[in-house]
């Protein structure tokens, strides 16, 4: 069905998201999808405002606007919800109706039907979805800002003209400067170093003897720091740009996200993954720099890493993608970041007829990237050799669109701040070929970012 109450208006002036959102007045279950790295990746930022439906996913438990749903599954209400509301987009715009949210990794572990010898020691919803009346959306290639509303909690034209002069009211006010006061910090890792290494071991030992060719190996941190999570997000998205970062508020907790790795795009029927396996940090000069690009691209060993993730995302794909249609686009392709480089490959495929992004999730989530080949019988020894549940960490962030598109990332370079703590995981691919040491570096490498955005 089309929504001919959508308004879609192009502001005169234009103002980055990143300033809009830090300076509008804040709103409960505040989502802001942050594109800082602008490339062929980060195109757009996108701001949500008025919900108007809260699905949340607890455990067993499914929830509606924070009213136990016990008729049907989240999943099932999920497909169906999308298939009766679907309403076209004729903009340019990657969303005009639709939801902003997460899947956390015990999401994914409870759909994979996968048991937990671990206790809960953060609180938080397996998965939200928002759906919201207004959007804000930045088009960070064309720099220009665009103010989208629905009329479903008032009528469009009235939304957009309060929107509309709460954001004008914002042009006048100082630019996001990232707070340069320093934070004392005390980080405590749910593993020492050497039992670290010993899991590392024994998750090789597993793969000589046949359970597993790759898996994901993490390691859990949590952070004292007094740094308001607002402050956090602006440091972080300066100093370290992401394509898929962002900024998740919700009652009790929020999330400060600066992910590299795109987990599923769906546009037209035509999905495509992005897997990243393989990483070096950069040098402090260029020449050590190009040296470790270098020595990143010709590792055999990081190639062969990726290649079985490749395998697997192409399997996961072939579940719910048209007989035929999956293919690999790119097979090694270096990306650079602030602090590291990664190696990359592209899938893409064709969804089959009469299924939407409720099957998609099913058939692949959580990302192979961060579990492994086989899939579930790597989450199994995830479970067995980690000292804890992952929860969010190496989950997804992302938009659905009532249309039937969506662009969900994979949740790593990501701190979930709770009860005036902040939760850290780090973790890489484990293969035959690993070294104890080096994987254990690695680790600490990918926490550099956040860590010296909570100082």
């Amino acid at each position: 069905m089309q929504n001919t109450n959508t308004i879609i208006k192009k502001l005169d002036m234009y103002i980055p998201a990143a300033k809009i959102f830090q300076v509008l007045p804040s709103e409960e279950n505040a989502i802001f999808l942050d594109s800082s790295l602008v490339n062929e990746l980060g195109h757009y930022s996108i701001i949500g405002r008025k919900p108007y439906l809260k699905l949340e996913k607890r455990e067993d438990r499914f929830y509606i606007n924070d009213t136990e749903e016990t008729s049907i599954s989240f999943e099932n209400y999920l497909r169906s919800y999308l298939d009766k509301q679907k309403t076209a987009n004729s903009s340019h715009l990657p969303l005009a109706s639709g939801a902003l949210g997460y899947f956390s990794y015990e999401y994914g572990r409870r759909l994979m039907g996968i048991p937990s010898s671990h206790k809960d020691t953060i609180s938080i919803p397996d998965a939200v979805l928002i759906f919201y009346d207004a959007f804000i959306i930045e088009d960070c290639h064309k720099k220009e800002s665009y103010l989208i509303t629905n009329g479903i909690t008032e009528p469009a034209d009235i939304l957009l003209k309060k929107l509309e002069d709460a954001i004008l009211k914002t042009s006048d006010s100082e630019p996001v400067k990232p707070v340069k006061e320093k934070y004392p910090i005390q980080v405590h890792a749910n593993f020492e170093k050497e039992d670290y290494k010993k899991s590392i071991s024994d998750m090789i030992h597993y793969i000589y003897e046949g359970d597993i060719y790759i898996a994901n190996m993490t390691q859990q941190l949590t952070i004292e720091s007094k740094k308001a999570p607002q402050d956090v997000f602006y440091n972080l998205r300066k100093n370290n740009p992401s394509p898929f970062g962002g900024y998740l508020d919700f009652d009790h907790y929020q999330i400060v996200c600066a992910s590299p790795e795109r987990f599923l795009k769906l546009t037209d029927g035509h999905v495509e993954t992005r897997p990243i396996k393989g990483t070096r940090k950069r040098g402090e000069t260029e020449k050590e720099d190009l040296r470790l690009r270098k020595e990143l691209e010709n590792s055999e060993k990081d190639k062969s890493e990726l290649l079985m993730i490749v395998d697997l995302e192409r399997n996961d794909l072939n579940k719910i993608c048209r007989s035929g249609s999956v293919r690999v686009t790119d097979l090694f392709t270096i990306e650079e970041y602030a602090t590291v480089f990664h190696l990359v490959s592209g899938i893409e495929g064709d969804l089959a007829d009469e299924k939407n992004f409720a099957d998609l999730l099913m058939a692949t989530f959580p990302g192979g990237s961060i579990t492994g080949a086989p899939k579930y019988r790597a989450m199994e020894v995830i479970d067995e050799l980690e000292h804890g549940k992952r929860n969010l960490y190496t989950g997804s962030i992302g938009y659905l669109s009532l249309d039937g598109n969506c662009d969900f990332n994979i949740v790593i370079r990501t701190v979930l701040h709770v009860d005036g703590h902040y939760h850290l995981g780090v973790g890489g691919g484990i293969t035959a070929e690993s070294e104890t040491e080096f994987e254990y570096e690695e680790t600490l490498q990918k926490a550099k970012a956040i860590l010296d955005a909570l100082q």
